[in-house]
């Protein structure tokens, strides 16, 4: 059952994910104090049989045994428009049978980033659990935020989901025998009747037209059904790629059975192109690093392949992976970066050359993932040599400045430390094995290098440098248009074609770390209006909104901002919602 909340209030809603339930906007202050009440667990909704999910996971390559929902409850299903089902959840509303020794609350800092970015994915077109509502309150828990012993108290926050269902990879773990490597199992060992119950009910309820194909045959079925999960997770995983995003925590139990984008907690936007970005600051030895996102998600797919035997046979699900994922990610993949370079016409071999050699030109020059994609339909065929100058100057605008670099840069351990960790890696390596990587190390050793040579550059040598580069892929870009262009009978509507399509690939505005980081200190000092606004600015990630401020506060609700509050705020949001991050975002650290 979900548990009371002090004096709940409503942070924000998501009127388009409202919709799906039926409901509308709230016509005024007694409407919106019934959601409160409703979607801070205060009150049940008429009908609601409050659950919990259990199911297991492998984190970060280790199975853990039994997990399920330990702060989040499901409240049942609403029947929308059209017929459509959808699962309702509050997360963040007390205590569950799986909490373990948690409290099952959620406070407002996490809360927020879950909800701006289970809307702004959707908006991006990517496939993603919604958000409702976000309800904070009075009542309040001690949390640790950086696990380094200074506690201090915060809100408790509900966050209200919403998802055609939240079964996960981890859900079919249950049946898990002893595991070799941790010797814990999970709690439904040999309940074969349980698991094949299960398949019939997501094959049935969500993938129908695999269930009817193949009625009389459930091999058949099962392995049509593993096919389809395969080239969702791909195409899925292929879109994030193609934004930036990093989810953070890819255990099999943050994985969709549908294939959507579940469980927002350390992801990041990427900001700065580094393939092996990590969001995550608890991931320490990489392993959910932003390039490393297409291999783990095949890997969870084997693990999921593992817990449908023997309703599915390992050697069938085995081949169906190796057969489809890897080659569904690259077709999916090179089919968006065609769209965002606007490569409308023509599918030559050569694109995946050009858009490996555009990856590496922003990853040595520092570029700014998503603003250097928004730029590059603003580039023509027929610059003269005037133009050029100017669009050079816009494009490395966007590249890190030699102070940002020297921040990304700075070496991160002790000298003594790391001579220490070396002289160990050579004496002896099992002792260097339990307390650090090689990885790690080689990392710290690239850093040590890079910022010895930054010393030595000057903002002048970087810009020369950085304006070669883009230069030089420039050169090919144009060449490769050249070709769209020569292919077309009429070539008139072609430039205005390849802008549309861009623009509508290439979003403007995305939930970087440091917008969250504003909305979320205003809110944490009563001013709710900034998680509206940037609400607001994600519903259309694509379109210019460059005036777009504010959103009416009501005068009650939020009169009492702390003076303090405000003027963080003045200073912190100066900045327009699509520049790249102030230089005070890289000291921001999500866990």
């Amino acid at each position: 059952r979900p548990a009371p909340l002090s004096r709940p209030r409503l942070v924000a809603m998501s009127l388009p994910a409202m919709a799906l339930l039926g409901l509308p906007e709230p016509g005024g202050a007694a409407e919106e104090a019934e959601a409160e009440l409703y979607f801070s667990g205060n009150r049940l909704l008429a009908g609601s049989e409050p659950a919990a999910h259990c199911y297991c996971g492998h984190q970060f390559g280790s199975f853990a045994g039994q997990l399920g929902d330990g702060a989040a409850l499901y409240l049942g299903e609403v029947l929308g428009a059209g017929g459509r089902r959808w699962e309702i959840q509050l997360k963040g509303a007390g205590v569950t049978p799986f909490s373990r020794q948690a409290d099952g609350r959620k406070v407002l800092r996490s809360s927020i980033r879950e909800f701006l970015c289970s809307e702004a994915m959707f908006h991006l077109g990517i496939p993603t659990t919604r958000a409702g509502t976000c309800v904070t309150s009075d009542s309040t828990v001690i949390r640790d935020v950086f696990y380094d012993g200074n506690p201090k108290r915060e809100k408790c926050t509900v966050v209200l989901r919403i998802a055609p269902t939240f079964l996960r990879f981890g859900s079919f773990e249950i049946f898990k025998p002893p595991d070799e490597y941790t010797g814990r199992k999970g709690p439904s060992v040999n309940r074969n009747d349980i698991r094949i119950q299960m398949l019939d009910y997501v094959i049935g309820t969500f993938y129908p037209e695999i269930q009817e194909a193949y009625s009389d045959n459930s091999i058949q079925r099962n392995a049509a059904f593993f096919k389809e999960i395969t080239k969702r997770t791909a195409r899925l995983v292929a879109e994030w790629q193609c934004v930036g995003f990093c989810h953070g925590v890819l255990n099999t139990d943050n994985m969709s059975i549908v294939g959507l984008t579940i469980d927002y907690g350390p992801f990041g936007f990427m900001d700065r192109y580094d393939p092996e970005h990590v969001c995550n600051a608890s991931d320490n030895t990489g392993r959910y690093a932003y390039n490393k996102q297409p291999e783990i998600c095949k890997w969870n797919l084997g693990k999921l392949a593992e817990a449908l035997v023997p309703e599915l046979p390992l050697e069938i699900s085995e081949l169906i992976l190796e057969e489809e994922y890897d080659a569904e990610f690259e077709k999916h993949f090179l089919q968006k970066m065609r769209k965002k370079l606007g490569l409308i016409h023509l599918e030559l071999e050569e694109d995946s050359k050009l858009v490996s050699e555009l990856l590496e030109t922003m990853h040595v020059t520092g570029g700014d993932f998503t603003n250097i994609f928004y730029l590059l339909s603003s580039f023509s065929v027929d610059f003269d040599p005037s133009r050029w100058e100017d669009y050079l100057e816009k494009l490395t605008s966007q590249c890190a400045s030699l102070e940002e670099l020297k921040v990304a840069f700075k070496p991160q351990m002790d000298p003594r430390q790391l001579s220490m960790m070396l002289m160990l890696a050579q004496s002896n390596p099992q002792l260097f094995a339990l307390i650090g990587t090689k990885a790690n190390i080689n990392k710290e050793l690239e850093r040590i290098e890079q910022f010895s040579k930054l010393q030595q550059l000057t903002a002048d040598d970087l810009l020369s440098r950085n304006k070669r580069h883009w230069k030089e892929w420039l050169e090919k870009y144009k060449v490769r248009l050249q070709k769209e262009v020569e292919s077309l009978s009429n070539a008139d509507t072609w430039n205005t074609d390849r802008v549309k399509v861009m623009n509508s690939n290439n979003p403007k505005y995305i939930l970087r770390n440091y917008i969250a980081q504003n909305a979320i200190e205003a809110a944490e000092n009563g001013d709710f209006s900034e998680v509206r606004n940037v609400l607001k600015l994600l519903e259309n990630p694509f379109q210019e909104a460059e005036d777009f401020r504010e959103v009416k506060k009501d005068a009650k609700e939020e009169g009492a901002t702390a003076a303090a509050a405000a003027c963080v705020q003045e200073t912190r949001s100066r900045l327009p919602y699509c520049s790249k991050p102030p230089l005070w975002a890289s000291e921001l650290s999500v866990t």
